[in-house]
């Protein structure tokens, strides 16, 4: 994520609850993919696992984009 993108992350997040929720998402799904990545060796449990998470993961920042999209958009036309 971009710096302007955690800002309005931060300015957006407590009064939208969605974007809120998607955030927390997706940093416990950071973390959990680091914790996995982290280990030595894999099982191919884990490997599946650690796709399931990065297809989540990726889901939810898109979400996030779309929501960031409508902000931006407001900031953009605030400034006019």
């Amino acid at each position: 994520m971009e710096q302007y993108e955690l800002e309005l992350i931060a300015k957006y997040g407590e009064k939208d609850e969605e974007l809120k929720k998607l955030w927390q998402q997706h940093l416990e799904y950071e973390k959990q993919v680091e914790k996995l990545e982290s280990k030595p060796y894999l099982t191919p449990q884990d490997d599946l696992e650690l796709k399931k998470i990065k297809k989540l993961k990726l889901a939810g920042k898109t979400k996030i984009q779309a929501i960031l999209e409508k902000y931006k958009k407001m900031e953009e036309e605030g400034l006019k």
